[in-house]
């Protein structure tokens, strides 16, 4: 069995541990303790927020949009949940935000702002390598013969230096920590796990791509009542990690972890509304 030990790290970008609401110091300033005076430093707060912008989707050859005007953001390292009626177009919109189709119109993209909250930058495009999706049934996608195999599948062949082939060991390493497999058998069969092991490792191979969004599409689904708790847990200490954007309709199960959360209605329309429970 290949036990692998993990050093901890986050899988998003660099986050001030300052709260936005806290007290800010501000430079150049000075102030004055026991006749003895201090410089106080500015603390950067800067975050960032995915933002979709005016999005609308109409599938090629047709007249129908099945998503219209769009717009909502969803700050880093949180957890934002679309729940609505089946066949309203959430999983569709997912699958333009993963950059798997194109938008007919409106943007997809990155923006950071100060603590203040106005933009400090041009908008960022956010390319598809940034994102990380975990379909519905994700196991039905599996196509190695174990875990390890699972999990690389899809990384670079060609042959490598020493610091490439680190950097790769590193990255599973965090992966497989995040996820709570550091004690399966990289041998193992993936399609021989458990239902709650099988969602792990479907976690583990988009982590593994060091995303800076993962969503998921019905995480779940299938799922026994001990399974789905394993899961939600999962999905609590991601969201310490990165940004979660989740399409479910678990809502009672999920609540506890969501900061923001819309309803698709049938027309392809978005609205920001609090969870019905």
């Amino acid at each position: 069995m290949a036990i692998v030990q993990i050093p901890s790290s986050t899988l998003f970008g660099s986050k001030s541990s300052v709260d936005r609401s806290s007290t800010i110091f501000r430079s150049p300033s000075r102030f004055s303790l026991n006749s003895k005076t201090f410089r106080v430093r500015r603390i950067s707060c800067d975050y960032s927020c995915f933002e979709i912008k005016d999005v609308s989707y109409r599938p090629p050859g047709t007249e129908i949009d099945l998503l219209n005007g769009i717009s909502f953001s969803l700050q880093e390292k949180s957890f934002g949940l679309i729940f609505g009626r089946s066949g309203s177009g959430k999983t569709t919109l997912l699958q333009l935000i993963a950059g798997l189709s194109k938008p007919t119109s409106g943007s997809i993209y990155i923006q950071r702002y100060t603590d203040d909250g106005h933009p400090n930058q041009s908008p960022e495009f956010l390319h598809p390598r940034r994102v990380g999706i975990v379909f519905q049934f994700p196991e039905r996608y599996f196509v190695a013969d174990n875990v390890l195999d699972e999990i690389i599948f899809g990384w670079p062949r060609q042959r490598g230096g020493l610091q490439l082939r680190e950097l790769l060991a590193s990255r599973l390493q965090k992966a497989m920590t995040s996820v709570g497999l550091t004690g399966i058998s990289l041998d193992k069969d993936p399609q021989s796990l458990s239902g709650g092991y099988k969602r792990r490792l479907a976690l583990a191979i988009q982590l593994v791509q060091m995303p800076d969004l993962l969503i998921l599409d019905e995480p779940l689904a299938g799922l026994d009542w001990n399974a789905r708790a394993d899961v939600v847990k999962l999905l609590k200490d991601l969201k310490k990690k990165l940004t979660l954007l989740v399409v479910s309709h678990d809502l009672k199960e999920l609540a506890s972890l969501v900061d923001q959360s819309w309803r698709m209605e049938m027309d392809g329309v978005l609205k920001s509304e609090c969870l019905p429970v």
